[in-house]
């Protein structure tokens, strides 16, 4: 049966308002809906919530009531959501709310194409700027991703770099952090060196097993094909046919950034994330990531993306969170 929603003819109730409007929209495949509508309606409920209108399954057929824009974007979410899921595709709470900052956006083509496919997923961009971001990342040599928590940066680049290391378009992945929170401490940690630098580094390997079999992680890092360390580790090598991450790129200095960005190797390609907000140098020295940006701006082959508050995909609160933090900072400026 094929896997597409026919559109029935727009209608008005009686009682509904002169402003509102009823779009009825028949599914085709009965299979797809449990998926499409989520756990007791749980994904209609978020359009619902979201959108502001109501929204009514009865059988193959959903019935969207509401302001006209509203009732069209929650048209065009379902319609991408119904398609997601012919491909396949899992549909969470997030994936939901990502279909609807997507068509809010106007990128009312499927969301899911374009998406990094991994092992263990198909990672699809949730805002226009994460799709930015992944193509950017497909198509040149250096990106740097920039922008609050919560917004995907380090999450998407090893995404995409574990497609390329499945796709065999590099050799091996790299993935690096600065302990800069160990500092002088670290050697009063417990047990060996990665025992005491592992916790630093624990986001990423959060990620990658999102991303791929626990056994397959394993047996790459056994096999040096998959290695994540500390900054400090890069120092005097050249990473050729790898796909390179640095995170939380904020806390390097200038020298190390210079360090790091110059280990590129042929055939390889290096991502850059970092909160400029969110820096933890110790006395006041410069990031150098700012330092970075700057200096390599109009270079070929690299790109800049920023992400905004707006882009925050995690829960709704993080995005408030973010919020107060920047206007209080607006504010303690304004005032100096």
């Amino acid at each position: 049966m094929s896997q597409t929603a026919s559109a029935l003819q727009p209608h008005r109730p009686a009682h509904a308002s002169a402003d509102d409007k009823t779009y009825t929209l028949a599914f085709e495949d009965n299979r797809l809906l449990p998926l499409l509508f989520g756990e007791h309606d749980e994904h209609l409920a978020i359009i619902e919530h979201r959108l502001g209108v109501a929204v009514t399954p009865r059988g193959n057929r959903v019935s969207i009531r509401g302001p006209e824009e509203a009732v069209e974007t929650a048209r065009a979410a379902l319609l991408a959501l119904y398609s997601r899921a012919g491909r396949g595709l899992d549909i969470t709470r997030g994936e939901v709310d990502g279909a609807i900052r997507m068509v809010k956006a106007q990128h009312t083509q499927d969301p899911s194409e374009g998406a990094v496919r991994t092992r263990r997923k198909a990672v699809v961009a949730r805002t226009p700027t994460q799709k930015t971001y992944i193509e950017a990342i497909r198509h040149h040599e250096l990106v740097f991703g920039i922008g609050p928590a919560g917004t995907g940066k380090t999450y998407l680049a090893v995404a995409c770099a574990a497609e390329a290391l499945m796709n065999g378009e590099v050799d091996r992945i790299v993935l690096s952090r600065p302990a800069v929170e160990a500092g002088e401490r670290l050697g009063f940690l417990p047990g060996d060196m990665k025992e005491k630098v592992d916790p630093y580094l624990r986001p990423l390997y959060d990620a990658l097993y999102d991303m791929m079999p626990a056994s397959l992680v394993t047996k790459g890092i056994a096999e040096n094909q998959i290695e994540i360390a500390p900054l400090a580790f890069m120092r005097g090598r050249t990473l050729s046919s790898a796909f390179v991450i640095l995170d939380e790129a904020q806390n390097t200095t200038p020298q190390q950034m210079k360090m790091f960005l110059t280990r590129l190797g042929e055939g390889s390609r290096m991502v850059v994330t970092g909160d400029p907000t969110q820096v933890d140098l110790p006395n006041n020295q410069q990031s150098g990531l700012a330092d970075a940006l700057t200096v390599l701006k109009s270079v070929k082959g690299v790109s800049q993306v920023h992400f905004k508050q707006a882009d925050i995909v995690r829960h709704q609160l993080v995005g408030r969170i973010v919020g107060a933090y920047e206007s209080a900072a607006k504010k303690t400026r304004s005032t100096k």
